[in-house]
């Protein structure tokens, strides 16, 4: 069965972006959510396999959503995407409970590779 992933990004445009990579390497895109509070809403509602979670974004960032995932769902695999620069919050997230991290631009075959370490 295909593993279904939760999307976070407040740019639709990196949603797509995601969305594209991993329906074309036979991954199930379940939802999206376009900030922190969705994201935690959405993952208590899906119980996707994977998220992958954008750090910056309104609302409710991404480190604070993870955080607020794994509590109540303490097996939640969350990877972090970020830009370039956002080591220290990277490193926060990590520290949080995420998987791993992907860094802005994406390149495909890092986040496949990134996905399928954190599911095994």
């Amino acid at each position: 069965m295909a593993q279904r992933i939760l999307i976070v990004d407040d740019a639709a445009f990196m949603r797509m972006m995601i969305k594209d990579i991993l329906t074309k390497n036979g991954f199930n895109v379940v939802g999206e959510a376009q900030d922190g509070v969705q994201a935690v809403e959405k993952y208590n509602e899906l119980e996707p396999d994977l998220v992958t979670m954008d750090i910056t974004m309104p609302e409710k960032d991404g480190i604070t959503a993870l955080k607020e995932i794994k509590t109540k769902h303490p097996n939640a695999k969350i990877i972090m995407c970020s830009a370039m620069g956002q080591q220290a919050m990277v490193i926060d997230a990590i520290q949080a409970g995420a998987k791993d991290f992907i860094v802005k631009p994406f390149q495909s075959d890092r986040v496949i590779e990134a996905i399928q370490k954190a599911l095994n």
